[in-house]
C-alpha cells in the first residue's frame, strides 16, 4: 500500500459555520497550501505582505503533505488575493473578530490508498462497515509529535523540570529525521560548537535561531531567558506534544484495561505501538464512545477513581505528580485544559476501488469521510492498513 504518492492523495477541506461580512477590523481568507505546514504558509503570507506574524490567526494546523483549504483572518489585512510559493489565499471578506479553534466544525477528507492488489483493496472495503460502527481509538497521531528529535526526548519534558538548557538544545540543535540540508548544517554548527555562542553566531544564517544565540553571546548561561525567547506558538507545539503522548499512555491503558485482549491488536505509531480494538461489544462500544479523558496536566479536574488512578500511574512513569505538569516560566504558554474522546467514529465513511493508474496491475481505494475537530485521519488509514493479509 502506498500513501500520498502525489499531493492529490491527501486532500483535507475545513469545516466551519464562519461566514464573511461587509464590516469588521479583520480580513477573511480561504487558505489553500500544497506541500507544505500551516505556520510555514504563513510564515509566507506574512512576509510576502509585510505585517507581523501575531496578526495573523487560524483554527488548526493542517497535514504538510497535501492539498489543504481552511479559513484565517488577518488584522487590517489587504483585500485581496495572494499566490506565492505553495500558497493560495482567496479574500472572503470583513469579520468582526479573529478567526480561531472554536470555529472549526472539522475537516473533510478525500484520501487516495494506492498499490493495493485486488483482494486486498476488496476486503478494506468491506472493513469501512465495521470501522464506521465501531470506530477507532482517537490517538494523536505522528503528525502531533513533529518536535520530537532524533534524541527521542520531548522539550516540554526538560522545560517543566527547569532544565532550560537541555530544552533549548532540543529546541535548537536535536536533528529530525526530515530536516532539509539547509536545517541540518544550521543544527550541526549548534551541536559541534554549544556553549561556544560567537562561533555560532558567526557561523549561523540570519534567523531566529540566531537571534537566541546572539543573546547567549551576551548572558552564556543565561538559558531560562534564551528559552523564553523561542516563538510562543514553537513553544505551545511543544507543550502539545508533550501532553499528546501523555493521553495517548492513558487511552492505550483504558483500553487494557477496559477490552478483552483478543479485542485488541497493535498498531504502530510513531512513538511506539498502542492498542486497537478489531471489535467491540456492542457494551463496550457504547461505553468507550460515552467517554472523554481530560488532558493530562496541574489544571486537570478530575474526581478519584479508576480513570484518574490510571492517567496518575501514566503520569508516574514520567517521574512525575499530576501538579508538576505545568508550566513555570514564561507564563505565556500552558497545557491545555480540555477534554477528548476516546472513540474516534468517521462520518459519511465510504469508500471506492478502482484501477490504479499509477501502478500497473494494481488497485486504488479513494476513502472520503468527515471527522470532528482534533481527530487524525491518518488513524482510520493506519486501522484500515492493519488489517492482516489474508483477513
Amino acid at each position: 500500500m502506498k500513501l500520498k504518492q502525489v499531493p492529490e492523495d491527501f486532500l483535507v477541506d475545513e469545516l466551519s459555520n464562519r461566514q464573511p461580512s461587509k464590516s469588521g477590523t479583520f480580513s477573511l481568507y480561504r487558505l489553500t497550501k500544497q506541500s507544505l505546514g500551516t505556520p510555514e504558509a504563513v510564515d509566507r503570507i506574512a512576509r510576502a505582505w509585510k505585517i507581523p506574524r501575531k496578526q495573523i490567526s487560524w483554527g488548526g494546523l493542517k497535514d504538510r503533505h497535501a492539498i489543504t483549504t481552511q479559513m484565517l483572518t488577518i488584522q487590517k489585512g489587504p483585500a485581496r488575493d495572494l499566490e506565492r510559493d505553495g500558497v493560495q489565499l482567496e479574500f472572503l471578506g470583513l469579520t468582526g473578530k479573529p478567526f480561531t479553534a472554536s470555529d472549526l466544525k472539522g475537516n473533510r477528507f478525500c484520501i487516495t490508498l494506492r498499490a493495493l492488489d485486488a483482494d486486498r483493496a476488496e476486503r478494506a472495503v468491506t472493513e469501512l462497515k465495521t470501522l464506521a460502527r465501531n470506530g477507532v481509538p482517537n490517538y494523536f497521531d505522528d503528525q502531533r509529535f513533529g518536535s520530537v528529535g532524533n534524541s527521542g526526548e520531548f522539550v516540554a519534558r526538560s522545560w517543566i523540570a527547569g532544565d532550560y538548557e537541555r530544552a533549548l538544545w532540543l529546541a535548537l540543535a536535536d536533528p529530525h529525521p526530515f530536516d532539509r540540508s539547509a536545517e541540518k548544517k544550521q543544527k550541526t554548527i549548534l551541536r559541534d560548537h554549544w556553549g561556544d555562542w560567537t562561533t555560532c553566531k558567526q557561523e549561523l544564517d540570519r534567523s531566529h535561531r540566531r537571534s537566541v544565540i546572539t543573546y547567549l553571546c551576551d548572558h552564556p548561561t543565561g538559558f531560562r531567558k534564551a528559552f523564553a525567547l523561542i516563538r510562543p506558538d514553537m513553544r505551545s507545539l511543544y507543550l502539545s506534544a508533550y501532553q499528546s503522548m501523555l493521553w495517548n499512555r492513558c487511552l492505550a491503558a483504558e483500553l487494557t484495561a477496559r477490552c478483552r485482549p483478543e479485542d485488541l491488536q497493535p498498531l504502530t505509531l510513531k512513538l511506539g505501538d498502542v492498542p486497537c480494538h478489531a471489535s467491540l461489544p456492542e457494551s463496550e462500544r457504547t461505553a468507550l464512545a460515552d467517554l472523554n479523558i481530560p488532558l493530562p496536566s496541574g489544571r486537570m479536574k478530575l474526581q478519584p477513581g479508576p480513570l484518574r488512578e490510571r492517567i496518575e500511574a501514566v503520569v508516574a512513569e514520567e517521574g512525575l505528580t499530576i501538579p508538576e505538569v505545568k508550566v513555570k516560566f514564561p507564563r505565556d504558554c500552558f497545557f491545555s485544559r480540555a477534554l477528548r474522546p476516546a472513540l474516534l467514529l468517521p462520518r459519511q465513511l465510504s469508500g471506492d476501488v478502482a484501477d490504479d493508474e499509477l501502478a500497473a496491475g494494481r488497485r486504488k481505494l479513494v476513502l472520503r469521510f468527515e471527522l470532528p475537530p482534533g481527530a487524525y485521519a491518518t488513524m482510520i488509514v493506519k486501522r484500515l492498513t492493519a488489517l492482516p493479509e489474508g483477513s
